[in-house]
């Protein structure tokens, strides 16, 4: 060939190349921004060995026991997971799925010129996952808390690989964020007084999962997720006070009242999530 023309087709070569890449580059699904839905069932960690605590002479120690004038553990009936079925037996109806949603943005990369795919997201869902734990008395009395994630607002990153023609996606998450708990107390003492002091607050958590992804046509895809979630819940104190029962109740045994809260300070939930994507 000619030198002459020997520039240029050097210089045609590189563009082809280099238009050939961009259009690899442009027929890969999982490259840059989307959003999604998503729909699930919610469903509480395994709370079998929670228990109520107690603080008898409110120095801030929740490990007392509640006893009677005859020294007997006013709570010897014990604990279960759930709402309870009968006062002063430990029986419960279980804690139960509930449905959850969430809507998130996010953007995803390949890295390279490789399958593997990096991102990150930010969520809002509505888990409404609730938990209840009651502890019985000899009075007979039942007394449960509950605790429901009403909000969470999480960020996440999350990193997978893209095999074959990259049409699908496997990979893992994780990341943090806020969550609104809200809380209740009952009981079926009528005798004592009983003050909730904080029934409502956003608390700092954490999450981490995985799940895959296809894509239908260029734009959108569908996937399955599963996240572990846990946020703080360490600030729900009730405080037991006499009201209309005799100084010999035990709750009054060793001061002016008793403080109670759950053994268990943090609020773990399973999701398990069907989503829908579209691709930009």
């Amino acid at each position: 060939m000619s030198p002459k023309y020997l520039l240029p087709a050097a210089g045609f070569t590189a563009l082809m190349l280099s238009s050939t890449a961009n259009a690899q580059q442009d027929d890969r699904y999982f490259d840059g921004p989307y959003i999604s839905a998503t729909v699930g069932l919610e469903s509480p960690e395994a709370s079998r060995g929670d228990v109520i605590t107690f603080d008898t002479n409110r120095d801030g120690t929740f490990t007392d026991t509640v006893r009677t004038g005859a020294g007997v553990d006013a709570f010897s009936p014990g604990f279960c997971s759930g709402t309870p079925t009968a006062a002063g037996v430990a029986s419960c109806r279980g804690n139960r799925q509930n449905d959850g949603y969430a809507v998130r943005v996010g953007y995803d990369r390949h890295l390279g010129s490789g399958p593997v795919v990096a991102g990150i997201l930010l969520e809002g869902a509505r888990p409404g996952v609730e938990e209840f734990t009651s502890g019985f008395s000899t009075t007979p009395a039942s007394y449960t808390f509950g605790r429901e994630l009403d909000w969470a607002v999480t960020a996440r990153a999350r990193l997978g690989i893209a095999p074959g023609e990259g049409r699908g996606l496997f990979y893992v998450t994780g990341g943090g964020g806020y969550a609104r708990i809200d809380r209740s107390f009952s009981t079926s003492n009528v005798a004592n007084s009983f003050t909730p002091n904080d029934n409502r607050s956003w608390e700092l958590g954490w999450q981490a999962g995985g799940g895959a992804e296809v894509m239908l046509t260029r734009n959108l895809g569908i996937g399955l997720e599963y996240l572990y979630s846990s946020f703080d819940d360490s600030d729900y104190v009730v405080g037991v006070g006499q009201g209309t029962a005799p100084a010999t109740n035990p709750f009054l045994l060793q001061g002016p009242g008793t403080d109670l809260r759950l053994s268990n300070d943090r609020f773990d939930y399973h999701s398990f999530r069907a989503s829908v994507n579209f691709r930009f």
